[in-house]
């Protein structure tokens, strides 16, 4: 009887997986919780060359009265690493033109502006503040263009038929208000669905997840956010709409200039 080769009609690599398998269960084992990190703030943040969306924002606080804000993000990778983004409110009216400009760089502090219009002033916001309030909402300015991986160790608690679970400490705990943060990483997708944040007491005061995954233009997309604040009981709300990628944005959308002079063509809807 004539010998079969399970791997002579496998692509290369795949032959190569396949007798590495054979000869080491452990080839393929779990991914390192660094690569799982990599994997998943590369879906949540880096989908395509560029991206935009609409956000329609509802902000509630313990007492249950709710304010809401409507905004576009616009976004453009710049490489593998660094980005930028603006964001323009268009509702309610004494947000209208409020702008947001951030210049994303791993290897250092993001540069981060804000543009108030009814004082025409452009404020930079100081690295110490990127953990505090963005427009009233419990969002932070951080969580706009995701916190950077190399300001925390992570570590691979658990894994579950959906789920990752990650285990984050930050390496330097005086620069920020939680011990670690807990985060839900979809197998499918890798993108993180809940993010539940520490106190030094133990304690879970913050709590954001993302839901409504569509794939939009090819990429695996949530359409929904929510932030909890569970030491006072507010939360906020983001639903998105009008997402689209790889729109070629220009490098010049991403400037001061852009602050004060909001780029019409690419923030409506095409």
């Amino acid at each position: 009887m004539r010998e079969i080769s399970v791997t002579r009609h496998l692509p290369r690599w795949l032959a190569g997986a396949a007798l590495a398998a054979l000869i080491n269960p452990l080839a393929l084992a779990t991914p390192t919780a660094q690569e799982i990190v990599e994997r998943a703030n590369q879906a949540s943040y880096y989908a395509g060359r560029d991206g935009r969306s609409e956000a329609r924002m509802r902000i509630e606080d313990s007492r249950g009265q709710t304010q809401t804000r409507q905004f576009t993000v616009l976004r453009r990778n710049v490489d593998q690493q660094r980005q930028q983004y603006l964001v323009v409110f268009s509702r309610p009216s004494e947000y209208r033109d409020t702008a947001f400009l951030v210049e994303k760089n791993p290897a250092a502090e993001d540069d981060r502006w804000l543009y108030l219009p009814a004082m025409d002033l452009v404020r930079r916001i100081a690295p110490g503040d990127k953990r505090t309030s963005f427009v009233g909402a419990h969002l932070f300015y951080e969580d706009i263009s995701g916190r950077h991986l190399d300001d925390d160790t992570h570590e691979l608690i658990d894994t579950t038929e959906q789920h990752y679970l990650i285990r984050s400490r930050p390496k330097d705990p005086r620069s920020v208000e939680f011990a670690f943060f807990t985060t839900w990483i979809d197998r499918e997708h890798h993108l993180p669905l809940r993010v539940e944040y520490t106190n030094a007491a133990g304690e879970v005061y913050r709590r954001m997840e993302s839901s409504g995954i569509e794939v939009i233009d090819g990429y695996p997309t949530p359409t929904v956010m929510r932030v909890q604040d569970l030491a006072s009981g507010g939360h906020t709300i983001v639903q998105f709409r009008g997402i689209s990628y790889d729109l070629d944005l220009p490098a010049n959308v991403f400037t001061e200039r852009s602050l004060r002079h909001p780029p019409s063509q690419w923030l409506e809807r095409r």
